[in-house]
């Protein structure tokens, strides 16, 4: 029987409370049959309300708990070493309103910073300036250039985030997803080095 097993260690997993998690919750696994049933079953860890919210899940911790029960076992591994364990807490009574509010945060923020703006560059002479040149008239108010533009403005926050509520226009990522994208790696890389370092500690201490 062919002994050797491929692990795939995954990048970030939700769990919840109180969830037995096992080796085929973090990894994925390539074997025969038998041994990548047997593995997949092992138990690497047990949450408690003692955790954190993040939990480092090591490869080595796997390699120790498959060889303990699979003495003589050829084990591989691919991609990253360790698999960063979500808590997931109960959804909050409160959530709407705390959905309202933060909306009404960037709302707000939003529009006086779009505001400031154009009255820093002083956009309402660049429409009066631009509204003379083309029809040899003076308007303090030129609604047919600012009516256009503010639609235009609002069309193009659309095409840079690429979303119409949740409706992607396109399979292309937005900036904003990238830039998340981006902060969510540097996060997770952060929270496995600094837990190895708390794990260091601890070893040293003891």
């Amino acid at each position: 029987m062919d002994k050797s097993i491929y692990l795939r260690m995954r990048q970030r997993v939700q769990v919840l409370q109180h969830q037995k998690v096992t080796i085929g919750d973090v990894a994925q696994i390539v074997a025969s049959d038998e041994n990548e049933r047997l593995v997949k079953g092992y138990i690497i860890h047990e949450v408690t309300p003692e955790d954190k919210h993040l939990i480092v899940i090591d490869v080595m911790r796997v390699f120790g708990t498959i060889q303990r029960k699979n003495l003589g076992v050829d084990i591989q591994t691919v991609g990253p070493a360790q698999t960063i364990l979500e808590i997931q807490m109960k959804q909050k009574t409160m959530a709407p309103v705390y959905f309202v509010l933060v909306w009404l945060l960037l709302f707000t923020g939003s529009a006086l910073a779009i505001m400031n703006f154009h009255e820093d560059v002083s956009m309402q002479l660049v429409h009066q300036k631009i509204y003379y040149m083309i029809t040899g008239h003076f308007k303090e108010q030129p609604l047919l250039l600012q009516v256009p533009y503010s639609f235009g403005l609002g069309l193009g926050m659309i095409l840079f985030f690429n979303h119409i509520f949740r409706k992607r226009l396109n399979e292309e990522p937005s900036p904003l997803e990238v830039e998340m994208f981006n902060y969510q790696q540097d996060l997770d890389q952060y929270v496995i080095v600094h837990e190895n370092k708390e794990t260091e500690k601890k070893i040293n201490g003891n």
